[in-house]
């Protein structure tokens, strides 16, 4: 045990990556459906290492917190200025009041106990659940001025209140929004939700939601008393109503195989290839259509791909009336993912489409091509990452938040880590437009998302362990008190807020609420409450405001107690 001690002290870089393993395995962990999560785990576990007396450079933490938090903003950089820009606006400036109150309480929570400055950022970070408000927390403490052992004590009691208050802020949150909710609410989940969709276009029988995005190729006879002989493809496919879609895609004619155009002529005994819904393709032959198999007729090269929408004659339109573009010929809808959360979006014909969203769609190649030159750009799986552009993304923006300006003697600035995380939002979204460079492939964003937050908090642990018994016994349960009393007045004061103020449709409100204090596991239990996925067309928009003014709010805290 001493050999292993002395070896972290001598190498504490490698006593990181033990945080960690051991934080992410454990994190991972569930019992009864509560789990601790890689943040909160890691967090515990760097501390322990801390208390063997393990130093690490501050540097370390600042590195891999500004990789963080551009990942923080690339991510949410559509969403956010669509949501403040256009059709979201109620839901943005929802947002901004939920983050206000949620501020506001953490606030009234620290100057009524009591606490100090770093206690009060980790009792905020905590009970809201958003660890990356620490960071521009201690930005600020270390801004201050303040005498060098002065500030490790504050920098040091921010991660003992955070991890007091963080399992409430987890639970807590998902209980209040997904349990009491609906009955401080009086609403009837699962039946708003079905109003909901109706809305949407679903209905017309039990397969209303899926005729959208279902999807087969068969080969059918043409009859020689068919009512389509003579006719153009191009005309049969226009017949297409009531949400029918399918389309012609070759024909076995006099035993050879033919392409097919728009004006090509249906004629007796050919037999074609046709896409689309079984029931529906019958539809399109009428009942003498007579089935058959001809492995090489339905040998088409079809793929299933996500295209990435950034054509603005595509943003806010419906899916019914996209299904009529000629670009969609021949293409099926399976999925919407919306936002950095990727919250998957119900497939009804009202839906509506943004930039910035990823669909998933299949068919066959050269249709899937026509598609996206119209709405958008194939975005095919690749593990290449656009470096050069992320670097200098971060240094632009980290050089901007290092500006400061004295107004009055008061130094005002937006930090390097906000300058980073503003560089994220800007970026993002011109690569939602531009989608031509910039590209950082989902694994790489959850990279830099995931593990520059915990590297970041491994580091902070491992310095505060030292002080972390005598700071617990210090703040007590009283902490964990309080942080119940920040998490629950913002969520119950913004649920009641959502209904009677905003008018939010009740399917949506349980969705925004989450969105805006961007808890991703109270969305999950809304949504299986629900049991539907319509919630989440009202987490994406205030996930993205949320999440950046609540990481914000950790400098803005320290700047109002201080």
């Amino acid at each position: 045990m001493t050999w292993f001690v002395n070896t972290l002290r001598a190498y504490p870089e490698i006593s990181i990556f033990l945080a960690l393993g051991i934080g992410y395995w454990v994190g991972g962990k569930s019992f009864k459906g509560f789990s601790l999560g890689a943040v909160t785990a890691t967090l515990l576990v760097a501390i322990v290492i801390g208390i063997l007396g393990v130093k690490i450079s501050a540097n370390v933490k600042s590195v891999f917190f500004l990789m963080f938090l551009f990942a923080v903003g690339y991510g949410v950089g559509p969403q956010f200025v669509r949501g403040i820009a256009k059709d979201g606006v109620p839901q943005a400036i929802f947002a901004v009041v939920m983050a206000l109150l949620s501020l506001g309480a953490a606030v009234a929570a620290a100057m009524l106990a009591g606490y100090d400055l770093g206690s009060a950022a980790g009792l905020f970070a905590g009970s809201q659940t958003i660890s990356a408000s620490m960071g521009l927390a201690t930005d600020a403490i270390n801004r201050l001025g303040l005498p060098p052992d002065e500030a490790k004590v504050l920098l040091d009691g921010m991660p003992i209140a955070y991890a007091v208050t963080y399992i409430f802020g987890t639970v807590g949150s998902a209980i209040i929004l997904a349990q009491i909710g609906p009955k401080l609410l009086g609403i009837d989940l699962p039946a708003a939700c079905r109003d909901y969709e109706k809305m949407l276009g679903a209905g017309g029988g039990a397969d209303g939601a899926t005729e959208w995005h279902d999807f087969e190729v068969r080969a059918y006879s043409v009859a020689p008393n068919s009512p389509f002989i003579g006719r153009p493809i191009g005309e049969i496919e226009a017949g297409t109503h009531d949400g029918v879609r399918a389309f012609v895609e070759r024909i076995r004619r006099n035993g050879k195989i033919m392409e097919v155009e728009l004006d090509t002529r249906i004629e007796a005994n050919d037999i074609v290839a046709i896409g689309g819904k079984r029931d529906q393709m019958i539809l399109r032959l009428g009942p003498s259509g007579r089935e058959v198999q001809d492995a090489e007729l339905l040998d088409i090269p079809t793929e299933g791909v996500d295209i990435y929408i950034t054509n603005k004659e595509v943003d806010d339109k419906p899916l019914d009336e996209l299904a009529r573009w000629p670009g969609a010929r021949g293409v099926f809808l399976r999925k919407i993912k919306r936002g950095p959360t990727e919250t998957v979006i119900p497939v009804l014909p009202k839906t509506k489409l943004y930039r910035g969203d990823v669909i998933t769609v299949v068919g066959r190649t050269q249709d899937i091509n026509a598609a996206a030159r119209h709405i958008g750009y194939v975005d095919r799986p690749t593990t290449v990452t656009d470096v050069a552009f992320v670097s200098l993304a971060i240094f632009v923006g980290a050089m901007i938040g290092a500006v400061v300006i004295n107004v009055s003697g008061i130094p005002l600035t937006i930090s390097t880590a906000g300058g980073a995380l503003i560089a994220g939002i800007v970026f993002g979204w011109f690569r939602a437009i531009h989608p031509t460079f910039g590209r950082i492939p989902e694994p790489t964003l959850w990279f830099m998302n995931s593990v520059g937050l915990n590297m970041f908090i491994a580091v902070v642990g491992i310095s505060a362990g030292p002080g972390f018994v005598a700071g617990l016994q210090k703040l007590g349960i009283s902490l964990f008190l309080w942080g119940i009393f920040a998490t629950a007045v913002p969520l119950l004061i913004g649920m009641l807020l959502a209904k009677f103020v905003f008018r939010f449709h009740p399917a949506l409100i349980l969705g925004i609420c989450a969105g805006a204090r961007t808890t991703t596991a109270a969305l999950g239990m809304v949504c299986e409450a629900a049991k539907s996925q319509v919630p989440g067309l009202g987490y994406t928009v205030t996930y993205a405001v949320g999440n950046t003014l609540l990481t914000i709010w950790g400098m803005v805290i320290i700047m109002i107690l201080s």
